[in-house]
């Protein structure tokens, strides 16, 4: 009997890494788009969404198949606008900026650096500075939460809201947890309940709490990026903001 393809072991340490090269040109990449523009942010991000932020990538990249780019920002330059941005390699992004004043790419960028630590990113575009502050500040986009994240919010589901569903999601409903029953050919709660509470003000959410969110619609996630400070190439200046 031939061998199941899914009892194959994949030798993780056989699993190419990224070369001296790689990370040497990812760097001259940086740079390159620092070069380009006008001015530099450093911005940090909550509840990352990778459909919600490709659209932050188009709006500063123009063209599109700019939104090919990949994790790091090094993507299809192709069509490329006014803007690139760089996330997830804090370390490069330190040497690409310069961590001292003796090694710093340009004027004062290396006050950038200390900010490098965490879910930040920077943004090199040559979009007015207004424009851009004007843009993230109204950048906030609703959406489901996921498993750990804490409950901004108590949530307690009305009888309305539960009867919305066909009765065939009963077992799946008891599965995550949730007291229903059918009724009349209706899903309801057990025991004529008007009402149940999914989750608490400021508790960790499950999975299963989560799964629930979803059926019912209810986000409690916000994406969104706020910007802490900016460079300005001209006067070499870097602003909190």
């Amino acid at each position: 009997m031939p061998k199941s393809k899914r009892a194959l072991r994949v030798v993780l340490t056989k699993t190419a890494k990224k070369t001296r090269e790689h990370k040497t040109s990812y760097v001259e990449t940086v740079r390159d788009a620092i070069d380009a523009g006008d001015r530099v942010y450093l911005f940090s991000y909550e509840n990352m969404r990778s459909n919600h932020f490709k659209d932050v990538r188009l709006h500063f990249r123009g063209g599109k198949n700019s939104g090919k780019a990949d994790e790091d920002g090094m993507g299809d330059d192709d069509n490329a606008g006014d803007g690139r941005i760089f996330l997830g390699k804090n370390k490069l992004l330190q040497i690409a900026l310069g961590r001292t004043p003796e090694d710093e790419h340009a004027d004062n960028l290396h006050r950038l650096s200390k900010f490098l630590t965490g879910s930040v990113g920077i943004l090199c575009t040559n979009q007015k500075a207004d424009d851009v502050e004007e843009y993230f500040a109204k950048l906030a986009v609703e959406d489901f939460a996921r498993a750990g994240a804490t409950s901004p919010k108590t949530v307690v589901l009305r009888k309305e809201q539960v009867e919305t569903h066909p009765v065939s999601m009963v077992e799946q409903f008891r599965k995550l947890g949730m007291p229903v029953e059918i009724k009349n050919g209706r899903v309801a709660l057990v025991g004529g309940r008007t009402e149940w509470e999914v989750c608490q003000e400021g508790k960790e959410l499950s999975v299963e709490q989560c799964k629930i969110l979803v059926h019912m619609g209810v986000k409690l996630a916000t994406f969104r990026i706020g910007l802490v400070c900016r460079w300005e190439k001209e006067e070499g200046a870097v602003e909190e903001l």
